[in-house]
């Protein structure tokens, strides 16, 4: 079944190290475009992610939100450089004594000062996060692309039904052509009839024009084609594998192919018609911009 470009998926596991989320976000896009964002312990890993997504999705606009958070055990150390602080505190006491100034330095001031404190945080293996990374990666996935099948059934439905109200309308379309040319011979005689007298009227002459015409407006390989392209979209929409291409070149096709019964029929309850299935069509066509 065809599978939608929009969804979302979360995956999270807590390790040895620290905690990890991974969040997917998936809209509509031409190609496969995968932006991540994740702290800098998983700068070596960011492509061990991309890999995992591309075994699963084809198309689509994906950002990746990684967030860890480093168990206790792990957590950064605080130094405080204790003669770095007093060497500070002793030349502030110095200028107070020289300058006369007023004021009392505090802890919390010391504790701003350049290299009085050092955070040590720890260095990381990213091999310790790799697997439990991809882990996490396949859970997301797997939420993402049951939503996006979820969401692909009832895109697919939509098309289905719009299918069936195309299939009316050019069975309408096929039944009014053979009228057209019926009509337009009966109007041709009425004038030939009214401008000239019954005995100069050149029936072969008649018959002749008549039959251009008829060869002018046929469209019954338009409609043979399109019932063609309707079948071919229906089947595309039972595959479980990327269709969406597909499915937009089979809706330019049934476009042209509409464009043209438009043109060669030269009528207007057939023009009326086209009109009816370009709306349609169109709708059709804004769903496939979904379909992976």
């Amino acid at each position: 079944m065809a599978l939608s470009m929009t969804g979302f998926g979360r995956g999270e596991v807590t390790t040895e190290v620290g905690n990890i989320v991974v969040e997917m976000k998936t809209v509509n896009h031409r190609y496969l475009d995968i932006a991540i964002r994740a702290p800098k312990e998983f700068n070596s890993l960011e492509e061990n992610l991309r890999g995992v997504i591309r075994q699963t999705l084809s198309r689509g606009r994906v950002d990746v939100f990684v967030r860890f958070t480093l168990s206790l055990e792990q957590a950064p150390t605080v130094t405080v450089n204790l003669e770095l602080a007093k060497a500070y505190l002793a030349q502030a006491q110095l200028l107070q004594q020289e300058t006369e100034l007023l004021g009392q330095l505090t802890a919390r001031d010391l504790l701003e000062l350049p290299q009085v404190v050092r955070l040590d945080e720890p260095v990381l293996d990213p091999e310790l996060l790799r697997t439990p990374l991809i882990e996490v990666a396949q859970v997301a996935l797997a939420q993402l692309t049951e939503m996006r099948a979820q969401e692909g059934q009832r895109l697919a439905t939509d098309m289905q039904e719009r299918l069936v109200s195309l299939e009316e309308l050019l069975a309408t379309v096929s039944d009014r052509s053979p009228e057209v040319v019926m009509e337009y011979g009966q109007k041709l005689t009425q004038r030939l009839q009214e401008m000239l007298p019954e005995c100069l009227i050149d029936e072969a002459r008649l018959a002749q024009e008549v039959a251009l015409l008829a060869d002018r407006a046929c469209i019954t390989e338009e409609i043979v084609r399109l019932r063609s392209h309707f079948a071919q979209f229906r089947l595309l929409l039972k595959r479980q594998e990327a269709v969406g291409r597909q499915l937009d070149f089979l809706v330019q096709e049934m476009n042209r192919e509409i464009n043209t019964i438009g043109s060669k029929a030269n009528d207007a309850k057939i023009a009326q018609l086209v009109v009816e299935m370009k709306s349609e069509l169109e709708k059709i066509r804004e769903q496939t911009q979904n379909i992976e």
